[in-house]
């Protein structure tokens, strides 16, 4: 059975355009919600580093004064 319409070149390189574009969009907002959790995780790891850090000093100064005491 032969094809009776002879340019469906058009109709596949109009899907493949669609395509492309949606995929584009789609990429964006990936590396923006990428970039965004790196953000926050070094936001979080942050906090921690300060947290520790907080602690470590409040515990050798405990112990400092203890031991003075």
């Amino acid at each position: 059975m032969k094809n009776k319409d002879p340019d469906t070149t058009f109709y596949e390189n109009d899907l493949k355009v669609q395509k492309n574009l949606y995929l584009d969009d789609h990429k964006t907002t990936n590396i923006n919600i990428l970039l965004n959790r790196v953000r926050q995780d070094k936001k979080k790891s942050l906090r921690k580093k300060l947290f520790i850090t907080a602690i470590l000093l409040s515990s050798i100064g405990g112990l400092i004064s203890y031991l003075l005491i």
